[in-house]
């Protein structure tokens, strides 16, 4: 199989009895399609052996340093409490640091909306909600 449809819908034709003209051509079409996809990397559901050759080669690669070996593990106060609570304090490397507050998400990921923040949200949805169930009473 190759990158052109021509040559694809010969071989096709050659190699497969197929009943009708168009079912070749979207076969071939399609093979083709593949075969570009296949060019350009990995596909789902389709192994070759080239394929296969390179996803072993790279399971047996081992690294010189290993990426979980860490010296210093950063952890905030809360999280060695807990350590301490499991009996698990005496991890070495264990480094305590003070915890930096997170920015608070807005609305509107950067796209302008006014910049409404949740909570605003929740208060009026919660009011909207008290004022339905009053009407829901009332009636």
């Amino acid at each position: 199989m190759t990158l052109d449809f021509h040559t694809n819908k010969k071989v096709i034709e050659e190699v497969a009895i197929i009943p009708s003209k168009r079912l070749r051509n979207k076969i071939s079409g399609f093979s083709t399609h593949l075969m570009k996809r296949i060019q350009k990397g990995l596909v789902g559901g389709i192994s070759l052996k080239l394929q296969e050759e390179e996803r072993k080669r790279r399971m047996d690669f081992i690294p010189d340093v290993s990426a979980i070996k860490t010296d210093q593990i950063e952890v905030d106060k809360e999280t060695i409490d807990m350590l301490a609570a499991v009996g698990m304090s005496e991890i070495p490397g264990l480094v305590q640091v003070d915890l930096v507050a997170a920015p608070v998400a807005q609305f509107g990921f950067g796209r302008g909306g006014g910049g409404r923040s949740f909570c605003c949200l929740l208060e009026k949805m919660s009011f909207s909600y008290k004022r339905n169930k009053r009407k829901e009473t009332e009636q």
